[in-house]
């Protein structure tokens, strides 16, 4: 997903996971695999027993330490599981990403941070250093597919602790116990509820973009202001919710049809590459939320800004800087990926233009990339705020010393209240559902917002934290705390006891 495409010439990035596809052979939907698997797991560890085969596999890298954080998977040696199956994101199991789905050693070499964990860095041998939409998909808390053996990319030292196995074992149940609620609900629901409310909200504003088009041939000024309005709208929801959701595979419950709808929505659409889009947003965001140096939403920060044009003007850049940053992240990927990316990116706009030119009737190159500019930008303000006001500002950690994943997302996440306005053009899962959406990233947002009621009181029955405030009470809090906030790195929070 595009969110954080303006400040991407700043940070370049490179990828590299192979990957296949074991759900579809076996028939089964992902949410349906990963949630049986949870439930037998829980159930397993309420009656005392030993995990079953697959869930001792799972769990056995929990408890022998961890390169980067109490409870990471350890990594196996490199160079085995290449071409492991692809599974696809899964709803809420296990706590931490793996070492694969964000590699920090990567990030390094290319400058997304200047700056690691503690650990060494060691690079695997014989490694592709292409992004690619073929990589594994995170499960949802990040990991990569069960089975998979990942790249070694840091090695701890001879006095590494183990976490304490009832606390691993406490911190999981809370999350089984959460995904079989989570469970209960997705099976009630229909593939309508599940898909298709959000697939028609697309569709319906595909339907309305002739008629955006149109208004813009009148000499009245309400009608050519509707078609402003319409064409923004339009572009928000097909830029930033359809991507957001096609990044998630949450469109569809076929992966391929998901990699096809990622390709169109943002290469097409968002004028900007499927790859590291991918790997920026569901790798790091979603694998490392909140942790410093990798999902910290530090790319979002431009130091060098005062908060008032930060806030309120850099934001009218986002649709010339975003084909811009895509075209200096092209040098990273397969000259076959490349040239894809650019004829999409082609497309979207030329296509957008043309239809100013010979629909609309505007006269002039110079009128036509003007109106482009105000259509595409029409809601970039509080597309910046809300990625800025959700994460930024809470309890941040260092990759040696994060949570759990209940308690991380739990903390470093916030929901904002229901907008209209934005539900409809960013979706529940990035507004009002937003700590939902980290817990359950494969969710649509229809989803997102039917489990809402059983997530926050379930985290507040738990005494949990479970982060709301308004809109305009973050625009206050930034606006006096901006220096703090936005330009200074914050403090590294201690959880101190909270296990």
């Amino acid at each position: 997903m595009l969110l954080s495409s303006f400040t991407y010439l700043f940070y370049g990035r490179q990828m590299a996971e192979d990957s296949g596809s074991e759900l579809l052979a076996r028939g089964m939907e992902p949410w349906q695999e990963m949630l049986m698997e949870n439930q037998e797991l829980y159930q397993e560890r309420q009656k005392g027993e030993q995990p079953s085969e697959a869930g001792a596999a799972r769990i056995e890298p929990l408890q022998k330490g961890s390169p980067l954080n109490h409870g990471m998977e350890q990594p196996e040696p490199p160079g085995e599981g290449r071409h492991a199956q692809e599974k696809g994101e899964k709803l809420g199991q296990g706590d931490t990403p793996s070492q694969e789905t964000a590699d920090p050693t990567q990030q390094l070499q290319t400058g997304i941070s200047r700056a690691g964990p503690p650990e060494q860095e060691v690079t695997p041998k014989g490694q592709d250093l292409g992004p690619t939409l073929n990589h594994p998909v995170l499960e949802g808390d990040g990991n990569t597919s069960r089975g998979e053996e990942m790249p070694r990319v840091f090695q701890r030292g001879a006095k590494e602790e183990a976490e304490p196995p009832e606390e691993g074992r406490r911190e999981e149940a809370l999350m089984g116990e959460l995904s079989e609620l989570v469970q209960q609900v997705v099976k009630r629901s229909s593939w309508w509820e599940r898909h298709g409310i959000d697939d028609s909200v697309i569709a319906l504003n595909f339907l309305i973009l002739p008629a955006g088009f149109l208004c813009l041939q009148s000499n009245n000024a309400l009608l050519f202001l509707l078609g402003i309005f319409i064409l923004g709208i339009v572009h928000h929801t097909v830029t930033v919710k359809g991507s957001h959701l096609a990044s998630h595979n949450a469109l569809t419950e076929s992966k391929s049809w998901g990699k096809v709808w990622a390709i169109f929505f943002l290469e097409v659409c968002s004028a900007f590459t499927a790859e590291q889009a991918y790997y920026n947003h569901v790798k790091l965001h979603h694998g490392y939320t909140n942790v410093i140096r990798l999902g910290d939403s530090s790319t979002w920060k431009l130091p060098f800004l005062n908060r008032y044009v930060y806030m309120f003007i850099a934001p009218i850049a986002i649709p010339i800087l975003t084909p811009l940053v895509a075209l200096g992240l092209l040098k990273d990927v397969e000259l076959k990926t490349a040239l894809r990316t650019l004829c999409c990116m082609f497309l979207g706009l030329y296509s957008h233009y043309w239809l100013l030119v010979n629909v609309s009737g505007f006269q002039s190159v110079q009128s036509a990339l003007i109106c482009m500019l105000i259509t595409r930008s029409l809601l970039a303000h509080p597309y910046i705020h809300v990625n800025i006001f959700q994460h930024i500002g809470l309890p941040v950690f260092s990759a040696d010393k994060k949570p759990k994943r209940i308690h991380l997302m739990s903390l470093g996440v916030l929901n904002l209240p229901r907008n209209a306005l934005l539900d409809w053009s960013f979706g529940h899962s990035i507004i009002s559902c937003h700590v939902e959406h980290h817990l359950f990233p494969n969710l649509s947002d229809n989803m997102c917002l039917k489990i809402k009621p059983i997530v926050s009181q379930y985290l507040k029955k738990k005494k949990l934290p479970y982060n709301e405030d308004s809109y305009m009470s973050r625009l206050q809090l930034f606006l006096h705390r901006y220096e703090e906030l936005m330009v200074n790195a914050p403090p590294i929070t201690e959880l101190v006891g909270i296990q």
